[in-house]
């Protein structure tokens, strides 16, 4: 291609400007060869002839075109100058806002000077594990890159930042070191990581100061090794720092300040603590007032001062050593502001005694103020034959003191560099490391000195390695295409540095100047002038001999020597060091120490071994080891040795503006830094080469439009791609083919655009050549198409005129005949109703007259009607009263007669005999039984009275004994027992009555209270009526307003409740981490502490053993010796402390109670069989019926009774374990003060044995009742028949009425069976009572007879035998008592368990006899027959109950919860492992055993635990758990047997109900373990959708062909990218998403808790992708938007397809739809802002701008989006409360929500497969 063809019309380039630098071009005619001047014409429409030097041919640059301006590498254009990189930049920086943009392997930052929010959590996280050239350029994009390759690579890593002063170095090693410290973490709990970050305010506060240039300017350079492990996690870091500058500790320029520590410790004089430091504001002190101005603005030198305190406490200084180190800066101040007073002479100074600065600084560092005052003005001479003591000058003096509080505020800030390293070293071994370096920039100044110099000459040796490198890197990538290269030349500035260090270099003969006695900075530049004056690279000034010029790579600098030697020498007087050695405080006298002398360097913590590419400069002796320029120059090497020996990435920060102004660009200051800092001499490399670079693939897409037809059906792309180019361009040195991409030359990717351009134009004029024939055929149809409707609709109007006009006329005619004819009518009318109206009158008036008459022969008829029939009735009436007096006589008579007869034969004997035959013998041999009962009884009382009164008298006669035998021995103990009892008594007497007092109160407060509730209900009914009132009128008022409140009420409460709810799941998340964690280190130091004798827990012991407190209730057997040792065990030897012989004694009563109760149970049965035989035997044979229904009626009243007499039985025995633990609390049991606890129990059973027999004989009476009300009931028919057979006595049929007999009949068996029944229970109660008079007599008897034995043998003792005998026997006594009372407990205990085991039997048998009368009752009414119905019993069926024992627990648990595949249980019942775990539990419920309860759920769980920690990234056994822990779940909440959980359940499944346990707090500890499951279960699906969303949503071509594309940079190539296509589309994504509902269907997953997960899910998906077309201009374009529109229409659809658009997953993707619609509008005018803003509700403004920002356009033909619309947009969506956070947090979890999701399936219903190998499990 030709230059001629390259400078054609209408082409762009750059031409110098003076005050841009650069200024944009456009030819206005063609370049020929040999033209000595070019047309041009500028921005403004200026037209300027450009000259044009002939002989170098030197042409203007050309400008890329608009598509490649503001690309992200610079590298990626296609036109490779100063020019080009210059306006990238600025397009870059002013119009996108961003900062940061590659070149090559240098990222350039440029400082916006404003705060952005591009630093955050999500960021960083955004950009862990991404691609360098995926995401926009960033400085956490250059730290993943360092990060990845060491972990990669195993190779240590540099990141090597740059810059001058004010161009953002410090910050940008901050935030690469905050991205390490945040994805990295810490290897231990030393929080390494914040003490790295800690280091920055430190170092900031010591090092960091204000000039001119920069507010927090680095005036030093420090090197960062941040220390990782294998595992690459942060175990510690090194600091080596360089060339403080110590000269600002004196002196500072205009509007600069000192270090900032010292004005922070101003702004903090204050304080208490800092009293003694005697410190005022800084403009009080000489050495921080020199600047003039002390405050910067927009700083709180206070809180930046806490923040150092806070750093200097986290990494290890004391509080001592801080106010040490605190001192030590105030005495510095202090040490400033001495005055020294000049003597006469002028040769000698002195110091004021009474200086108070000086006292303060010799009191502040703990030396003698004398020895400072007399060596702060005299100096010692030392000679070989004697010592001096000479006077100095008043300068010597005051550079004396200088030079003193520089030395001083050095060796502080060394102590403190080598101490923040004690506290960031690690003993762990060092892995790899990555260093940060934020060093000094090129530095150039009016006047420049040593310090300029040394900064300038450490940026040579950087910017060597730095041009080394990259063309290395060049090198290794042509080698690795395969492409043949020629060495490129580059600048090498190795005479520079030669010039400098080299042997006799510039630092050589500072070094021998400053060995001579008599040396001046003059005499060296002497010797500069005459040793290298020949060099290329140094140059004499010509007005001046104090000064020397260093041509260096970014420019020429003049350095003034005045102070080169005193600097290098860093002079301290000997003396004054020794006084601050003898300091009396050890930290002062530490710091000037010998040791302390060395180079500041430290050592590095790094045990590579590193080998120098040079060997280092050998010193000339050992003197220079003391010189400033030395000690730089050996730690520079010792630097650059570690770069070497490390992979460096680069960051170059450009100063914008030295104004400070936010995002205001000048040219020529960022030129100056793009000189210096080597980012242009990277683009002279690459443009030297091949700078463009595409791929096959790439290339191909792009260029396609270029080729032929014929050579697209090839199908190698590679062959497509060499025959275009070798079509295209001719000159093959031009583009090279590599191994995998295309290599081309500087300007030919430019062309192929012109040429794809071209062609797209000509294309384009086709198109519209075509579309504007089309258009006006178009146009032309239409015209004639309105001219054909004009015409129709005149002639219409015409047409209609005329018909308008015939019917007016027509209408004319009618309306006048119509209107004669209403005329003619109108008259004919009027008289025709005029001769009706005479007709009328005249007929009416004949009528009336008839009428009349006809009225008066009518009332006449009526009258005669009525006077005939009242005298018809009067006549009847007399007749009929006649007959009625007859017939009363005759009747009278006839009465008489007949009650006379009646009478006498009543008063007949036969009458009655006949009534009563057969009941005088009932009666009879009743009257006779009684009689022979009552004399029994008699005879039975009369002996019990008898024994009872002999037992009486000889229980009185030893009672008297007794008691003279008490008071012969002077014992008066009686009397004061019964003293006691009687106070005793007295005092429960009062207390009785004091609680009778307090009821009585609390009833009369408590009916007060009522009243009062109850007056304050009728008020609140008022109010409420009132309230209901005001709220309807209010209502009706203001309708709309209130609906509108409500609902954002509504809103808030159900946002509130989202957010409580998160923050619970978030605790529990948190807490299941810390688990995590803790069994982390738990198995740490398991492995770390291998000892013997070392034991660990079980590993099923449960958490929750020892943190729950759930409810537990003991159920085991009393008589069960190993629970009741166990018991005591629990209990402790100090409160069981009984004898072994007494609980033998009760081991032994246990059993004899236990047998006797099964000999009371065999009788009891016995008795209820004689009872059986002994019903049906005394009824008739034929009530078959009768009998069946009297045993429901009983057996439903035996029910009831148990029932009453259970839950009073629990209640009772509930009140005595209280009462009895209460006891044991208090007392412990071998105390004697227990008789309170065991009369309560005495009481409460005599109680209730005696409500016990009050309720016996009730309900025998009201089962008496019921049965003979049965039977009258049921017997009324069939006795019928057999009654009137009888009943055949005289005159009884006439006079004696059926029904009464058989109610007479009835009341007498009623009666005989009622009497009958009371003399059986009455001899019943007469044999027991006999029995137990009989046992009581035999008891007394004995007992008598063991007291008269005891007495007799307490007779014959001595008196203190006797009382410790009278003690024996009562400690006997009692333990006898508290058997008897133990046993009365464990009694009532098995009752208890006995008569549940009898109720539950009951409830069965009820249940079957309630069936079984209702089939006999249909029976019945079916077929009216009297028979017996003989009802057979089922079987007994599965219960839904499974049995095991309790050593196979842990079998159980292996079995169905660690070991289990859910592979197995494919084509199973869905969570089968729920259901059996369910089944286990109710049956120990059922047994009513809560140990067995306990630890099968804590087994249960604890494994679950084990296996989800084992298959934590399993997604098909996460899901499988959560299935089964939330099936769990809902059994315990559907059979928990609250109402609330049961209304969909059957009565089946009511029968499955837990009876005995309330497992609420389980039910709280499942779902606590079920929202762990599920976010384990979110982050599996996350970990294995996150590497594919990117891929699939942004950068594969779902709609082949949309996207073209652009032309890539070298950060495409870099050695991040990996190898192989991972590349992913859409449909892998729903593959996956498919693969999970398949899953968590299958295994039965609640549809709720998929479709919660399904939004999680997608959520992330939004979050991801928006997150990164955030962060890439690569993919802001229109064809992105398309394919994000349509890969969101495909996930819906999905959604859809499964049924899940309910699960809210759409509206989660609603920001990415929006951000994808954005891409699509239109971005040109005002309305289209407004669209975008009403459309755009879901993104914030700052993401909305940032999108307008990145936005690209693909082709030249479309325009970028204008700085004024983004303005626009800012301007309309200012009102908005967006959050500040640019990107989603793509890891917020939505709170999960576990809906109650009952059963349809029975327990019974459930088989269990033999592969879960369960066979021990019993099913009940």
């Amino acid at each position: 291609m030709s230059v001629s063809e390259l400078y054609s019309q209408y082409t762009r380039v750059w031409i110098p400007d003076p005050d841009e630098v650069w200024r944009s071009a456009e030819l206005t005619k063609d370049y020929k060869e040999g033209d000595k001047s070019l047309q041009l014409r500028l921005e403004d429409e200026t037209i300027q002839e450009y000259p044009i030097d002939v002989q170098n041919n030197q042409l203007p640059f050309l400008r890329n075109p608009d598509i490649l301006v503001g690309e992200n590498d610079l590298t990626a254009l296609s036109y490779l100058h100063e020019p080009a990189v210059l306006h990238n930049l600025k397009v870059r920086f002013l119009e996108s806002n961003h900062i940061y943009t590659y070149c090559g392997i240098v990222l350039v930052a440029i400082n916006p000077y404003d705060q952005l929010p591009i630093y955050g959590q999500d960021v960083i996280y955004a950009y862990s594990g991404q691609n360098m050239g995926d995401m926009d350029p960033h400085i956490f994009a250059v730290a993943e890159e360092a990060y990845k390759q060491m972990a990669r690579d195993e190779k240590n890593q540099s990141i090597i930042v740059s810059g001058e002063s004010g161009a953002g170095k410090t910050v940008s090693a901050k935030y690469a070191m905050r991205y390490f410290t945040t994805v990295s973490g810490s290897a231990s709990d030393t929080n390494i990581e914040e003490k790295v970050l800690a280091s920055s305010p430190i170092m900031e506060a010591i090092g960091n100061a204000k000039t001119t240039r920069n507010d927090n300017s680095s005036r030093f350079g420090k090197y960062i090794q941040i220390g990782f492990d294998k595992r690459y996690r942060i175990i510690g870091a090194n600091m080596r720092t360089y060339l403080l500058e110590k000269s600002r500790v004196v002196f500072q320029a205009d509007d600069e300040r000192n270090y900032h520590i010292f004005y922070q410790l101003c702004a903090a004089a204050s304080l208490p603590e800092f009293k003694e430091l005697a410190l005022t504001c800084a403009e009080d002190f000489f050495y921080t007032s020199q600047g003039g101005n002390t405050v910067i603005e927009g700083v709180d030198d206070a809180e930046d001062f806490e923040k150092t305190r806070q750093a200097f406490t986290l990494v290890g200084v004391r509080e001592s050593h801080q106010i040490s180190i605190f001192k030590i800066i105030a005495s510095i101040l202090h040490l400033g502001n001495v005055e020294i007073q000049a003597e006469r002479d002028g040769e000698s100074c002195r110091v004021s005694p009474e200086d108070e600065h000086l006292s303060d600084f010799c009191r502040l560092l703990g030396v003698e103020l004398s020895q400072m005052e007399h060596w702060l003005c005299h100096r010692k001479l030392v000679t070989t034959s004697e010592t001096y003591v000479k006077t100095m000058s008043l300068q010597q003096v005051v550079n004396a003191r200088d030079a003193l509080a520089k030395h001083i505020y050095a060796q502080l800030f060394h102590w403190i560099v080598e101490h923040v390293n004690k506290a960031l070293h690690t003993s762990l071994k060092q892995h790899s490391f990555i260093g940060v370096l934020d060093i000094y920039g090129f530095e150039t100044f009016e006047v420049n000195s040593f310090e300029q110099f040394c900064i300038n000459y450490a940026n040579e040796k950087l910017q060597q390695q730095f041009n080394s490198h990259v063309f290395k890197l060049e090198q290794e990538e042509y080698m690795k295409e395969q492409i043949p290269w020629t060495l490129i030349d580059f600048y090498d500035n190795q005479p520079c540095i030669d010039l400098i260090e080299a042997k006799l270099g510039i630092l050589d003969l500072l070094d021998e100047e400053c060995k001579v006695p008599k040396g001046t900075d003059q005499n060296w530049t002497q010797k500069l002038y005459d040793r290298h004056s020949g060099s290329q690279h140094f140059q004499k000034p010509r007005m001046s001999n104090k000064a020397f010029i260093v041509i260096h790579f970014a420019d020429k600098v003049e350095y003034l020597s005045d102070g080169f030697l005193e600097k290098n020498r860093d002079t301290v007087y000997e003396e004054q060091i020794n006084i601050l050695k003898a300091s009396k405080f050890p930290l002062v006298a530490d710091l000037f120490h010998d040791g302390k002398d060395s180079a500041p360097t430290t050592t590095a913590s790094s045990k590579i071994n590193i080998r120098s590419s040079r060997p280092p400069v050998k010193a000339s002796n050992k003197e220079h080891k003391k010189t400033v320029g030395y000690q730089f120059r050996s730690s520079l090497h010792l630097l650059m040795e570690t770069l070497n020996a490390t992979t460096p990435h680069y960051v170059r920060c450009i100063k914008p503006n030295d104004e400070k102004l936010p995002f205001h660009f000048n040219p020529k200051r960022a030129v100056q830094q793009l000189r210096a800092c080597g980012v242009l001499e990277t683009i002279r490399i690459s443009a030297a080469g091949y700078p463009s670079r595409w791929s096959y693939h790439d290339f191909f897409n792009r260029y396609r439009v270029l080729v032929k037809k014929r050579d697209l059906a090839n199908s190698d792309k590679k062959a497509i791609c060499r025959s275009v180019l070798e079509s295209l361009i001719k000159d093959p040195d031009k583009f090279q083919f590599g191994r995998t991409k295309i290599f081309f030359r500087a300007g030919q990717v430019a062309y192929l655009e012109k040429l794809r351009a071209d062609k797209f134009r000509a294309a384009t004029i086709m198109i519209q050549k075509a579309v504007r024939g089309w258009l006006q055929k178009v146009k032309y149809r239409r015209l004639k198409g309105a001219t054909l409707t004009l015409q129709r609709y005149c002639r219409g109007y015409l047409a209609r005129r005329l018909a308008k006009h015939l019917r007016r006329t027509r209408a004319a005619v009618v309306l006048q005949k119509q209107y004669r004819m209403q005329r003619a009518r109108r008259a004919y009318q009027r008289v025709r109703r005029a001769a009706v109206v005479i007709q009328a009158f005249a007929r009416g008036m004949f009528v009336r007259r008839i009428y009349h008459q006809v009225l008066r022969e009518h009332k006449a008829t009526v009258i005669q009607k009525h006077v005939r029939g009242w005298m018809a009735r009067r006549r009847f009436q007399r007749l009929r009263g006649a007959a009625v007096v007859i017939q009363c006589g005759f009747r009278r008579l006839k009465a008489k007669q007949a009650l006379k007869a009646l009478r006498i034969e009543a008063r007949s004997a036969e009458h009655l005999k006949r009534l009563n035959v057969g009941m005088e013998n009932k009666i009879v041999q009743l009257q006779r039984k009684i009689d022979d009962q009552n004399k029994e009884l008699k005879t039975l009382s009369e002996q019990l009275s008898a024994i009872t009164s002999t037992h009486t008298m000889e229980v009185e006669k030893l009672k008297k004994e007794v008691a003279c035998y008490q008071q012969s021995q002077g014992e008066d103990r009686g009397p004061q027992l019964q003293e006691e009892v009687e106070s005793l008594r007295t005092e429960l007497q009062r207390a009785h009555s004091e609680r009778k007092v307090l009821e009585d109160t609390h009833t009369r407060e408590k009916d007060e209270l009522r009243k009062r509730v109850a007056d304050l209900e009728q008020e609140n009914a008022l109010l409420k009526n009132e309230k209901e009132q005001l709220n309807n009128q209010i209502l009706c008022q203001s309708k709309d307003e209130f609906a509108q409140n409500s609902v954002k009420e509504n809103l808030m409460m159900k946002k509130e409740l989202e957010e409580e709810r998160s923050r619970y799941q978030n605790l529990v998340k948190e807490y299941s981490r810390l688990e995590q964690r803790y069994d982390n280190l738990r198995d740490e130091m398991t492995i770390l502490k291998q000892t013997p004798g070392h034991r660990r827990n079980p590993s099923n012991q449960s958490s929750l053993e020892s943190d729950s407190n759930y409810p537990s209730i003991s159920t085991s057997e009393v008589g069960d010796t190993e629970d009741t040792l166990q018991q005591v065990e629990e209990i402790g030897l100090e409160k069981a402390a009984m004898d072994m012989t007494v609980f033998l004694k009760l081991q032994k009563r246990v059993r004899e109670l236990e047998q006797e109760r099964k000999k009371l149970q065999v009788q009891l049965e016995k008795k209820e069989q004689q009872d059986g035989k002994r019903v049906p035997a005394e009824q008739p044979s034929n009530d078959s019926d009768l009998d069946q229904d009297a045993d429901l009626a009983y057996n439903s009243l035996k029910r009831q009774e148990l029932e009453s007499e259970n839950k009073k039985l629990k209640n009772e025995l509930n009140e005595l374990r209280k009462a009895v633990a209460d006891q044991a609390s208090e007392h412990s049991p071998a105390a004697a003060g227990t008789p309170d606890s065991y009369s309560l129990l005495l009481n409460q059973l005599r109680v209730a044995n005696e409500e016990l027999e009050v309720r016996k004989e009730e309900v025998l009476i009201l089962r008496t009742q019921i049965v003979s009300a049965d039977q009258r009931r049921l017997a009324g028919k069939g006795s019928e028949p057999n009654i009137n057979a009888r009943t055949s006595w005289p005159n009884s049929e006439k006079h004696v009425d059926q029904e009464d007999a058989i109610e007479a009949y009835h009341g007498v068996c009623q009666t005989n069976r009622l009497l009958e029944a009371q003399l059986q229970a009455q001899s019943r109660e007469h044999e027991e009572e006999v029995d137990n008079l009989k046992a009581q007599l035999e008891a007394l008897k004995e007992e008598m007879d063991r007291q008269q034995q005891t007495f007799c043998q307490t007779l014959l003792l001595s008196p203190e035998a006797q009382v410790e005998f009278g003690i024996q026997q009562e400690m006997s006594r009692l333990t006898n008592e508290n058997l008897d009372l133990k046993e009365l407990v464990e009694k009532l205990e098995k009752n208890e368990r006995k008569l549940k085991k009898q109720l539950k039997i009951y409830m069965k048998k009820v249940q079957d006899l309630e069936a079984a009368q209702a089939l006999a009752q249909s029976e019945r009414k079916r077929h009216e027959l009297n028979r017996q119905v003989t009802v057979q019993r089922k079987e007994k069926d599965f219960q839904g109950m499974l049995e095991y024992h309790k050593e196979d627990e842990a079998l159980l648990i292996r079995n169905l919860v660690t070991e289990l595949k859910p592979q197995v249980l494919a084509g199973a019942v869905p969570c089968l492992p729920a259901y059996i775990l369910y089944m286990c539990l109710r049956h120990a419920d059922y047994v009513n055993d809560d140990l067995k309860v306990h630890s099968l759920l804590t087994s249960t769980i604890n494994g679950i635990k084990k296996v989800l920690k084992k298959h934590n990234e399993d997604f098909e056994m996460t899901s499988f758990w959560l299935s089964n822990t939330c099936r769990l779940l809902h059994c315990l909440k559907q059979y928990s047997g609250d109402e609330g959980f049961m209304t969909q359940n059957t009565a089946k499944q009511n029968e499955h109900c837990l009876k005995n346990f309330d497992l609420t707090e389980y039910r709280q500890v499942l779902s606590d373990l079920s929202i762990q499951i599920y976010q384990q279960l979110i982050k599996i699906a996350e970990g294995l959708l996150q590497p594919m969303i990117v891929s699939a949503m942004l950068e594969n071509e779902s709609i082949q062909g949309l996207s073209g594309v652009k032309p890539t940079g070298y950060r495409k190539r870099t050695s991040s990218m990996p190898e192989g296509d991972n590349s992913y589309c859409l449909e892998a994504i729903i593959r996956q998403m498919n693969s999970f509902h398949t899953v968590m269907c299958d295994q039965g997953l609640d549809p709720e808790i998929i479709l919660q997960v399904f939004r999680q899910l997608f959520y992330m998906i939004n979050a991801v992708t928006l997150n990164n077309l955030l962060l890439r201009k690569d993919v802001c374009s229109w064809s992105t938007g398309m394919q994000l529109r349509y890969n969101i229409s495909q996930l819906e659809e999905w959604l859809r397809g499964r049924n899940l658009h309910q699960s809210g997953a759409v509206e989660t993707m609603e920001p990415l739809i929006q951000a994808a619609q954005l891409l699509q509008l239109k971005k040109k005018s005002p309305e289209d802002a407004e669209a975008i803003c009403s459309l755009c509700t879901a993104l914030s403004t700052q993401q909305i701008v940032k999108i307008l920002n990145l936005y690209t356009p693909l082709n030249e033909f479309e325009e970028r989006v204008t700085v004024a619309f983004i303005r626009t947009i800012q301007a309309q969506l200012q009102d908005r409360n967006d959050p500040q956070q640019l990107l989603l947090d793509f890891k917020h979890m939505f709170p999960v929500l576990f809906p109650f999701n009952p059963s349809s399936l029975t327990m019974d219903s459930i088989h269990i497969p033999a592969c879960l190998n369960l066979e021990f499990l019993n099913e009940v």
